[in-house]
């Protein structure tokens, strides 16, 4: 009889239920409601528990993101069991065949960006849904890339987000000497099926929460104009650039924005001057507001 690992995960509404060998070889795969199941049975019946909100399989394991309605203390044996009842009685995980899936052709490219420190590396695929910052190998618990990618010697940062990936370097190397080495590397990675990011092992931050719908409703009037703004006229340019920018609040006494910089923003030259010749005098323009100042909280 089959017996599933119940194992915690960095991000608490995450259970992983992990196999006592491999159930899928090279593929990845995300389920996010019940009509995308077709690859999988198993995900499919996972669905029928009111509580599932999205089923992850990867590698050995199963990661189930849970809604609020429960807490995995409370299902989380029930959950092993559907799953072991389900496999005992001859149910499919994935219905595909993996021996004659063959590598989807992946186009990865390099752009210089404001930052001379800062490589971008764009695929012609998604990577990820959630942006994935990395400043060092022990913070790369969600991304099994950015891990691989600190083995290059010359490798400080590294930043995750959509479809590209920044790299911040060392000045030990210059970047006609790694750039090649690098773009082969992420593509060939990208076309062995391997993961990239991993959901189940995100940190749900601050930040994080600050993007979503619940913390928005909460803010005043003025700070819901600055985030609009910042993410229909800053944010796109910032990503072209190969980072990102991101509101974490704004004090309507000294009427200061405070803003977070990551990827290739973070540490560039003339990230001083875009925020002070540019965003800020977008937002003083935009709010009818002279007095808005703007900086960095890691700038």
């Amino acid at each position: 009889m089959l017996k599933v690992t119940i194992k915690e995960t960095q991000n608490p509404t995450i259970m992983k239920f992990e196999f006592p060998e491999f159930i899928t070889k090279s593929q990845n795969f995300e389920f996010k409601n019940i009509d995308e199941t077709a690859q999988s049975p198993l995900a499919k019946k996972l669905f029928f528990l009111p509580f599932v909100k999205t089923v992850y399989i990867s590698g050995n394991f199963i990661a189930i993101e849970k809604f609020s309605i429960v807490e995995w203390s409370e299902v989380k044996e029930i959950v092993a069991e559907e799953i072991e009842t389900f496999i005992d009685k001859g149910g499919k995980i994935l219905n595909i065949d993996e021996s004659t899936t063959k590598k989807i052709p992946v186009t990865v490219y390099s752009e210089t960006t404001p930052n001379p420190a800062v490589m971008k590396f764009v695929a012609s695929k998604m990577l990820t849904k959630t942006m994935v910052e990395c400043k060092n190998i022990d913070q790369t618990a969600a991304s099994p890339l950015a891990k691989e990618l600190f083995k290059f010697p010359f490798v400080k940062e590294v930043f995750i987000d959509e479809n590209y990936v920044s790299i911040s370097k060392y000045d030990i190397a210059e970047w006609m000497e790694i750039t090649q080495e690098i773009r082969s590397f992420i593509k060939t990675y990208i076309e062995e099926g391997k993961t990239v990011i991993d959901e189940s092992q995100i940190v749900k931050t601050t930040q994080h929460e600050k993007q979503q719908e619940e913390y928005f409703d909460k803010l005043d009037a003025t700070s819901q104009q600055i985030i609009n703004i910042l993410e229909e006229y800053v944010k796109p340019a910032v990503q072209s650039d190969g980072g990102n920018i991101a509101f974490q609040s704004y004090d309507e006494k000294e009427k200061r924005v405070k803003v977070i910089l990551q990827g290739a923003c973070s540490g560039c030259p003339s990230s001083t001057f875009t925020l002070k010749s540019g965003i800020e005098n977008m937002l003083k323009e935009m709010l009818h507001d002279p007095e808005i100042k703007v900086e960095a909280v890691n700038g």
